[in-house]
Parts: C-alpha cells; structure tokens; sequence
C-alpha cells in the first residue's frame, strides 16, 4: 500500500510519540497515559503497515523511527496502547482501514454470489428445457409427436408422409422466364424450384447432335438438349402422371410439373444458334419422347391444345417452317413473333419514336465474301435466313403472327425502349410498352421483354414493376430469387 503522509497541521507527531516512548519506557504499558499523541483534526493517514517514507517528509521519518521501536519491543503498528486507553487518532485510524477491507469484502462476497446465481438461475432453466423435451418424447402421442414423426416407420401416418406427385408440392407458379437457363448450377430444376413456367435453351447443331451452350467455347459432349431438358421433363411428367389402378391411364390426365397447379404448362423456350433452316429437322426430331407421350402443346385444325409443355422457337428459328405443315407436321412448335412490329396506340395517338438498333449485322458471320460491310461506320442489315429473334423468315405484316403460330412476342428491351434515364421511364417510353402490350394482346400472344437492366438494383426493381403492372405476360430474368419475391414495391433508393 501507498505511504499517506500527515498534514501539516501533525508535525509534532514523531517528536511526540518518541517522548513518550522514552519517558514511558520500564513503566508498563503505555496505555497507563491518556494524553492523546495527537490531535482530532487529522484528516491524512499514514500506512502503518508500510516502512517506506518520503525522504522529504520529516513526518514520516519521525514516524518510521517510532514504528522500528515499537516492533523491536514487540508490539504491532497499531498496538502502542491497549484498545481500552488507545488514543482516539489510533482508534479513528483502525476504524476506518478496518472498515475499508471489511466493505472491500463484502462487495467480493456479493460479487462472487451473484455470479454463482445467475448460473444456477440459468442451469436451472436449461434443465427444465431439457427436461420438457425429454417429456414430451417419452409421454404418449399428443399432437406435437404425431406431426413430428408422421410417415416414419413405427408411428402414426406410416407410409403417407408422400404422394405420387410430390415432385413439386407447395411450389407456386409464377409468370417467370428462366433467362439462359442452361447457365444454373442446376438447370431446369432450379427454375422449377422457384416457380418459373418458362425456361430457355441455347441450342447448336454440330455432327447430327444438339449441344446447349451460350457459345461455341462452352459446349461440351455430355450438354445436350436431351440430357439437360428433354429427358428430365420426361421423367418429371411420368411422375406427375402415375399410372395405377386408380389412375389405368396415366397419360390422359396430362398434368404439369407444378402439383399446386396441374393445369400450367412449362415453356421450353429454345433458341436457335446455328443455321435455323439446318436446326429445325433435328428439333423436331428430338422433342419425339415428349410428343409421343402426348406432352406438347400443339394446334388441332383451328384449336390450340394445352398440355404440359409449349415449345417455342426464337433466335434464327424461321418463321417459315414453323408455320409450314411440311416443316412442323405436328404443329407443336411455336414462334417467337416480333413485339416491335405490333404496336397499336389509342385512337388519335401517334406511335413514339422508336430508339433504333445500333450498328448490328443480322445473319451469318461476317467475312471477306461481303465488300459490302466494309465501310465503317454504316449500319449494314443482310437478308439472310438467319436474321436473329423473330426475322428470320418473317412475313411482310405482323397481321400473321396469331395464336395458332405464335405464343410469345419479344424484343430487346434496350433497342426497342431505349435507356432508362434518370432512374424512370418517360412518357414517350411508356408509351412504346403500352403499345407494344396492347398490339400484342390483341393478336393473343403473350408479351417478353429481353435485355432489361440489371443494374443498379434498385432501376433493375422499378423496370420489373412497370412491365408487370402494365400487363407483360412474362417476366425475363437471371436473378430468380430476387424476381420470385415479388417484392419490386420496396425501393431504398435508386442505388439499391
């Protein structure tokens, strides 16, 4: 402990004692004296137990000399006189530094004590946790251990925790398009997971065979359009159509992949990357599994019939062949029609100016064959069989595109609306949308836009929640979770 030196006041405090000592000194105890060694009125205490002094202060060597004397005689700091005749400054001093270590006490005590409590008081409840789980395990079947173990070999509902048709039980369709969906970490299946009714495929035809791929870099041998679609939507479809005694002929029924909703078709939408007119024999010729199963949607005479599978074709897909009954015999496969060319405004309305495509070239490569494309800077547009998205083998008037040909109407976003500025569509922009749904509709077709932002999130959000509430059929999209929320209302800022 710290050396606290006396007042100024105590400077006759060694001087005092030491007399006393020698004049006391053979007489007995020195408690026989009731002269106090000093004064009420100290207020500064010295350590008694600490032989260490300020060599400037002549108090505390006063005081040190005195302590040394009363050891050497055999008694403690604190015991010149007895307790009876000690002197009230002794007396105040004991007091006080025997109360300081009894509080410090105290509060350790409490301390200790309440730290020994609060884990008894949490001991306590974590046993009685315990305790209740292990009640409700080992009493009788109450509601909890019914639902808890149901279809589990040994208790209640054994066997029936399943049904034939589970394969997507509670999932909810929404109007979703799975853009590249090959891209996935598991394709088909993760859209399906979060609802998605359409799906999309980038299909090559390289030596007789269907590759599916976003470019020539990324095919490889074992990604066909068999393995990543066909086959899988074969197997999910016998599932959901079980042929039992119940149910003799499954394939009548021909319900969907979503069990919540039986009724909705899948859109397997492909897009033709090479030559289309080369591609479309061997489309048909695949999709055989699912046609001979009677899964595709398909036009009868006039009628379009529903099942659980449309096939369109966009990319280089002809619109040709497509409406040809030579070419598509079985009138399953459907166009991609172009939204652009159906846009119809209200009476006495003018059509908005239209954001024309940068410098694209539509068909095949380009190479030395075509002097034409050699002069920079002009926009060069070859008629080719191959021509991109709803082009290739078009019509003369969208007046064609119907329903008994056609099911969706596309266009790039970004050509034919234009950038969003400022974080909102402007009017002339929202009246291009409104146009194109409306032109749309009319024909029964229903509405995609493709290329949209997505980016920042926040613009990304706002464009998905115009093009909903002003009627697009179908949403185009890479992030399916973010789109499945439908929570696009919710906008932190235009950064978000």
């Amino acid at each position: 402990m710290t050396s606290t030196c006396w007042g100024r006041d105590m400077a006759g405090l060694g001087e005092g004692v030491a007399n006393r000592s020698s004049s006391q000194e053979g007489k007995g105890d020195l408690s026989q004296s009731s002269e106090p060694l000093l004064n009420d009125d100290h207020h500064h205490l010295h350590d008694l137990d600490n032989n260490h002094s300020h060599p400037s202060c002549a108090e505390c060597t006063r005081w040190t000399q005195i302590q040394r004397e009363s050891k050497a005689s055999g008694y403690g700091a604190l015991a010149l006189v007895s307790a009876s005749h000690r002197p009230r400054w002794t007396m105040s001093f004991d007091d006080e530094y025997e109360k300081e270590i009894g509080m410090r006490r105290v509060r350790r005590r409490l301390c200790a004590r309440l730290g020994v409590g609060t884990l008894i008081f949490l001991g306590t409840i974590q046993l009685f946790s315990v305790l209740s789980g292990l009640l409700i395990v080992f009493t009788s079947d109450g509601v909890h251990r019914i639902i808890e173990k149901w279809g589990q070999i040994g208790h209640s509902g054994q066997g029936l925790s399943s049904w034939p048709t589970d394969f997507s039980r509670g999932i909810l369709p929404i109007p979703l398009h799975s853009h590249n969906d090959y891209w996935r970490r598991v394709p088909l299946y993760s859209a399906i997971e979060v609802g998605c009714i359409s799906v999309e495929a980038d299909v090559w035809l390289f030596d007789e065979q269907l590759y599916v791929g976003h470019s020539l870099a990324s095919l490889t041998p074992n990604r066909t359009l068999a393995s990543l679609y066909v086959d899988p939507l074969v197997r999910i479809l016998e599932n959901q159509n079980p042929t039992t005694r119940f149910h003799p002929d499954g394939n009548s029924s021909h319900h969907g992949v979503f069990d919540t909703d039986p009724e909705q078709p899948l859109t397997l939408l492909i897009d033709f990357k090479t030559s289309g007119a080369a591609l479309f024999p061997y489309i048909v010729s695949a999709l055989e599994p699912l046609r001979s199963r009677g899964y595709l949607s398909h036009r009868s005479g006039s009628a379009i019939v529903s099942r659980p599978i449309v096939v369109v074709g966009t990319g280089n897909t002809p619109f040709n062949l497509v409406d040809s009954a030579d070419s598509n015999p079985h009138h399953d496969i459907f166009f991609d029609a172009p939204l652009e060319s159906m846009w119809e405004g209200l009476p006495n309305e003018k059509q908005p100016p239209v954001q024309k495509p940068g410098p694209l070239v539509y068909g095949a490569d380009i190479d030395a064959s075509m002097p034409e494309l050699a002069a920079a800077g002009k926009e060069k547009r070859i008629v080719s069989d191959d021509m991109g998205q709803g082009k290739s083998g078009a019509p003369d008037s969208p007046e064609a595109y119907t329903t008994s040909n056609s099911f969706y109407a596309s266009v790039s976003f970004t050509q034919a609306i234009g950038h969003v500025l400022f974080g909102k569509l402007s009017e002339s922009q929202m009246g291009l949308i409104r146009g194109h749904i409306r032109g749309a509709h009319r024909r029964g077709l229903k509405v995609r836009y493709w290329e949209l932002p997505f980016w920042p999130i926040g613009l990304r959000n706002y464009v998905w929640e115009v093009l909903v509430n002003e009627g697009v059929d179908i949403l185009n999209v890479d992030d399916l979770k973010a789109a499945a929320k439908r929570d696009w209302t919710k906008r932190t800022g235009w950064w978000s």
